[in-house]
């Protein structure tokens, strides 16, 4: 069996404003809150399992995409006025990378994570 992420937290100022966040750019499906978390199905075997903390580190989140997802999800963060960039200490430069043939932005959340959409995999060797 191919080992898979099932999850994973994602501290937040307030969990269910930052999962209906991810819902609306990503097109995410919202589940429920469930105890202290808002869970978010991100694809059949991954949900994002939002979480309110006082005080927690800012992560980096990338996602693949396929060109259409990139458009739409491009389009929305567009739409809301969200700054982006090509890299992520570049994040805010309004530009699009074409790294290894595909195109990626780097934005941040309403918490300060940094998120990254790609549409073709980082060549590692």
């Amino acid at each position: 069996m191919e080992i898979t992420l099932n999850h994973t937290i994602v501290a937040a100022k307030n969990n269910v404003e930052s999962a209906k966040f991810y819902e609306k750019i990503f097109g995410f499906e919202f589940i429920k809150e469930w105890g202290h978390f808002a869970v978010v199905k991100v694809n059949s075997s991954l949900t994002l399992d939002f979480d309110t903390q006082e005080k927690f580190s800012k992560n980096h989140y990338a996602f693949k995409v396929n060109d259409q997802q990139f458009d739409e999800i491009f389009e929305r963060v567009q739409a809301d006025n969200i700054s982006f960039g090509s890299a992520p200490r570049s994040n805010d430069d309004g530009k699009i990378n074409n790294n290894y043939g595909g195109r990626g932005i780097y934005f941040k959340d309403p918490n300060g994570h940094l998120l990254e959409i790609i549409t073709t995999d980082y060549v590692i060797e």
